[in-house]
């Protein structure tokens, strides 16, 4: 066997201080385990809609170019249609050339942006519990998380008293996600407000990860975007990922809404990293935004029908979880009422003795300790399959 011990360690101090995804460790060890039942991975059920590949389909037998680089702030006419996307959506024009950068998914647009801003030792409040992600990619980047906790007892609504003790001349941004992963609380216009105030007062940086805007349900009328306060336009960079209203999420799609000088900025750091979105999702996001978006009722519609389902079910496991409904997004952050000694040890217990594969709380920030995550975007036979498990382990309330 090959001696490793004299390079082992050459992986840098940054990478090892991180660690891999929660959400996706939970779906490897789920993928070995035989038959579970996954509640971890937010990766909706849905197909990519008929007609965005159909209109690839079409597209792939008339544009020569299709296989090729795009520039690296992606194709004109796509960033054209974005713009216009934007104003329907915030009621604010931007302008493709300064304003847009298209993106491989929200992910890497947070990186990429993350590194353009983060100096060593720079700090970004984030939302306790939080998407994990952010997390780790503040860490990566050499930046310290900054925690701002939720306030549960309120059904996780921002407590927005508590910010300015938070913010120090170190703060470089503050990440925000309505409807909230993995809360799945819809924040308040008053309270989004009020943290524009802070920024525009303290001249940090507000980035909005909006992957669920779009599933609101009930409370459509209470969502608001903060990207339509135009006064803020210079304090605040949207992101805008296609993986979910879209299902499109193995597209790797995305678009970035930033200042001029954010995006001369960023730019460079998006051409080292990726050269480019992929052209061909970037064909398939034009045809998206272009096209007949019925479906977007629809997902609403079903996901509407599994968050009841998911609701009932918990109902029916009391004694086991106590839960806030979701207002939402698609997942439900329930606190543990069972005897447990932390939230990793409970989820490797359940996928080991029940196999069900839920994500644990504390990897979503200090608060989430002593809850999961569970997803409803998968199907009503995974759900329901997931619970007679749970109630056959823990027996009914």
């Amino acid at each position: 066997m090959p001696d490793h011990s004299k390079i082992s360690n050459l992986a840098s101090d940054r990478v090892r201080s991180i660690r891999m995804s929660a959400i996706k460790e939970m779906a490897i060890l789920s993928a070995s385990t035989k038959d579970a039942a996954s509640l971890a991975w937010g990766l909706p059920s849905f197909q990519t809609p008929e007609y965005i590949r159909q209109g690839v389909v079409e597209r792939l037998g008339l544009d020569e170019d299709i296989g090729k680089y795009a520039l690296p702030d992606g194709l004109k006419e796509f960033r054209q249609r974005v713009v216009q996307r934007h104003q329907e959506e915030t009621g604010v024009l931007v302008e493709a050339d300064d304003h847009v950068m298209i993106t491989a998914g929200n992910m890497q647009g947070m990186s990429i942006l993350l590194r353009t801003l983060i100096n060593p030792g720079d700090e970004v409040i984030l939302t306790d519990p939080c998407f994990s992600s952010h997390i780790q990619q503040v860490r990566l980047n050499e930046g310290v998380p900054v925690y701002w906790p939720l306030d549960e007892a309120h059904e996780w609504c921002l407590d927005v008293d508590r910010l300015p003790e938070l913010i120090t001349e170190r703060t470089r941004a503050l990440i925000i996600v309505t409807p909230s992963n993995p809360t799945g609380k819809i924040f308040s216009e008053q309270k989004l407000r009020r943290i524009g105030e802070f920024a525009r007062q303290h001249g940090f940086m507000i980035i909005i990860d909006d992957p669920y805007s779009l599933f609101t349900y009930e409370n459509r009328k209470r969502f608001f975007n903060l990207a339509s306060v135009e006064n803020l336009f210079d304090h605040m960079v949207y992101l805008y990922s296609f993986s979910k209203a879209y299902a499109m999420s193995g597209w790797r799609l995305g678009y970035m809404i930033a200042p001029a000088w954010i995006k001369q900025q960023v730019i460079k750091v998006h051409d080292l990293n990726l050269i480019c979105a992929p052209r061909i999702a970037q064909v398939a996001g034009l045809v998206a935004l272009s096209g007949d978006q019925h479906h977007l009722s629809v997902f609403e519609s079903e996901l509407a029908k599994r968050r009841a389902l998911i609701c009932d079910r918990l109902d029916g496991l009391s004694h086991v979880f106590e839960y806030h409904r979701p207002e939402g997004a698609y997942f439900v952050f329930p606190r543990i009422q069972v005897d447990h000694e932390d939230a990793y040890e409970f989820c490797l217990r359940m996928l080991d003795q029940v196999r069900v594969t839920l994500t644990p709380g504390s990897a979503f920030g200090p608060s989430g300790e002593h809850h999961v995550r569970m997803a409803y975007c998968v199907s009503e036979q995974t759900i329901n399959l997931a619970f007679d498990r749970m109630e056959e382990h823990f027996g009914k309330a």
